[in-house]
């Protein structure tokens, strides 16, 4: 027996509000129905679009799928499910429905209801797209090319960023009943005023393509810019985000990133190495000669040093003899780099020690001058002015 028939017997035929009771208890079994089962149902509408797929994107399970899109396809099947609920009662669920003399909170509903469906439409599209960006970064991470690990998260953006804005103009259109070729037209004079109000994130967009163009450092980098040193993490939309050594993480527009000097630490072929060994002024000038060369020649020998080091006795400070220490180290990965300079150090210790020189401190020689002691007048006696007793 089919609904109709149901609900024509007994006390499901009473109306309510314009509807049988019938009809209102079938409404709330198809909501009930969907509220239970829009889980399952998403599940399998996901497995069934990965296995469509499953030759693109083989490189992310199902899991990570799933992950990404069971929300949002839970609250599009259940808003289904609320239309072919409602499709049930007296109620108008289309746009050639709904006339101007319709109560307000009927209109206000279906509009409502209108853009809750766009919206989850557009929440499944950028799950959709975050999934698509998660899969060509498993591929990025199987290139040695940093461009690749660079143009993803960027491209990623941008794209939900279209999607973003179309979605906005469908709702628009659609639902409000705006003229979005008429609004998109006469946005020419409208858009002066939105460029200048939207300056710096234009600025910042256009700083993007440029540093994707010119390349001045990939993501993964050590760069420098200003004051600020760090590993290049991401590339967006409209900023660089940038790990400091401090692992603190700074996000700077990316015109920034091309307007001050940026110093690409990654890029250098080797790294410097410059101090200066203090001796004391007791140290000989034979002394001094054995121990410049000495170190001259352990930093020539060396094999990961390049021949541009230099030993040179080149400063009498205020309270040393200054031996300039200058050498590089051919690695770029910090770690080895300090490996290096610690082994060196030891080195040039031994020379100094080697050789009976010491190292110098800062140190002040106080002269303490005794004064000389002023003679003393001898005593006089008291004067007690004349007497005139003999």
């Amino acid at each position: 027996m089919n609904w109709e028939a149901f609900i024509q017997s007994g006390w499901l035929r009473q109306e309510f509000l314009g509807n049988t009771v019938g009809e209102y208890l079938l409404t709330a079994a198809i909501l009930l129905f969907g509220y239970i089962f829009k889980t399952l149902f998403s599940r399998l509408i996901s497995g069934l679009v990965y296995k469509l797929g499953n030759r693109f994107w083989q490189e992310a399970d199902l899991a990570e799928f799933r992950r990404l899109l069971i929300q949002p396809l839970e609250v599009l099947l259940f808003l289904v499910f609320l239309y072919l609920a409602f499709q049930v009662l007296d109620y108008p669920v289309k746009p050639d429905d709904l006339q101007e003399g319709d109560p307000f909170l009927k209109t206000f509903l279906f509009r409502t209801y209108q853009v809750f469906i766009i919206v989850a439409l557009t929440w499944v599209l950028l799950r959709f797209i975050d999934f698509v960006g998660l899969v060509f970064t498993y591929r990025t991470q199987k290139t040695a090319s940093k461009l690749d690990d660079q143009l993803v998260p960027f491209f990623k953006d941008f794209t939900k960023v279209i999607v973003v804005i179309f979605s906005f103009l469908v709702m628009l259109g659609s639902v409000f009943g705006v003229n979005v070729t008429g609004l998109v037209a006469g946005l020419g004079v409208g858009g002066l005023a939105v460029a200048f109000a939207a300056k710096e994130s234009l600025e910042n967009l256009l700083a993007s393509f440029t540093i994707f163009l010119d390349k001045p450092f990939m993501a993964g980098d050590l760069v420098q810019v200003g004051d600020l040193i760090g590993v290049v993490e991401k590339v967006g939309f409209r900023s660089t985000r940038i790990r400091t050594l401090e692992k603190s993480f700074v996000t700077v527009p990316n015109k920034l990133m091309i307007d001050k000097p940026l110093d690409n630490l990654t890029l250098r072929t080797f790294r410097r190495a410059k101090f200066d060994v203090t001796l004391t002024y007791d140290t000989s000038s034979a002394q001094l000669r054995a121990i410049t060369r000495d170190i001259q020649a352990y930093l020539d020998q060396h094999p990961r040093t390049n021949q541009d080091g230099r030993v040179r006795f080149l400063n009498l400070g205020p309270h040393s003899k200054d031996v300039m220490v200058q050498y590089y180290v051919d690695t770029m990965d910090w770690n080895e780099f300090i490996d290096i300079k610690e082994e060196i150090n030891y080195k040039i210790v031994e020379i100094v020690e080697s050789h009976g020189a010491e190292f110098a401190f800062p140190t002040q020689t106080v002269y303490l001058q005794k004064p000389e002691a002023k003679p003393v007048p001898p005593a006089q006696k008291p004067y007690f002015g004349s007497s005139d007793l003999e």
